[in-house]
């Protein structure tokens, strides 16, 4: 039986949100011109909305003295700053600002050697994902990958499932063939929806989060010089690894 492993992109693949959006975000409004600037902490409230421009439109709804559009359309004031961050956020990908979180790059080539199908499903956009991915698994794995679900691609974002419905649709897999790897409450929910196990591996801005419904909740992936600690959940790992082994026995 073919099996699929699903990742999401910020908190999962690389510590992205704190090194890199949050980074972007405020680089692009200084650019802009626009006074904003987000603090660590302003920022790790705002990840509670999924997507960059739902995220911007957010704080900007709480902060009616911020004129993001000076007298013209809001959503095209939106998009444009969306869009420089995601540049810069690109630049950060390729001038090597991020590296993997531990224990994916060899999570990833596992599973494809194992014959999974691997794919990843994020709100970021699409260009800003397959940046990160390409980035930290290699042009070779990144070749191997069976889809990159991302952006606008779906109408409602995570916690909604649509995107997971549309990453298992596209995979031709049944929710019982398939594992995702989250970082984030809006992120787990968003699996939880779709009827998929997942695995959960905390991040910068997520450590307080709760998982009800996840399978396996650890602090990271796990490499041989660097194990992986159970937080919540079966300890599944041999090695101390989240590795195939422990997705099939999460799947069984």
């Amino acid at each position: 039986m073919t099996r699929a492993l699903v990742l999401d992109c910020d908190g999962v693949l690389a510590d992205t949100e704190r090194d890199g959006h949050l980074v972007a975000f405020n680089r692009a409004f200084a650019e802009l011109g626009h006074p904003i600037e987000w603090s660590a902490t302003e920022y790790a409230a705002l990840l509670r909305v999924g997507g960059g421009k739902e995220r911007l439109k957010a704080y900007l709804a709480e902060h009616p003295e911020v004129d993001l559009a000076r007298g013209g359309d809001l959503d095209e004031a939106v998009r444009a700053a969306h869009l420089r961050k995601s540049e810069i956020y690109v630049e950060l990908v390729e001038q090597g600002a991020l590296p993997g979180r531990p224990g994916v790059r060899r999570l990833v080539h596992e599973a494809l050697d194992a014959g999974w199908q691997v794919a990843v499903a994020s709100t970021s956009a699409q260009r800003s994902v397959e940046a990160v991915l390409r980035s930290v698994v290699g042009e070779e794995d990144y070749a191997r990958v069976a889809g990159v679900f991302a952006g606008d691609v779906v109408p409602a974002k995570k916690p909604a499932p649509d995107i997971y419905l549309l990453a298992i649709d596209r995979l031709g897999r049944s929710p019982e063939e398939v594992v995702v790897v989250e970082d984030s409450a809006a992120g787990a929910t968003a699996a939880s929806r779709a009827g998929l196990r997942h695995v959960v591996t905390v991040s910068t801005f997520t450590t307080e989060d709760e998982f009800p419904d996840a399978s396996l909740v650890v602090d990271h992936l796990g490499e041989p010089d660097l194990p992986a600690t159970v937080l919540a959940g079966p300890d599944v790992l041999s090695d101390k690894l989240v590795d195939v082994a422990a997705l099939e026995a999460l799947l069984r």
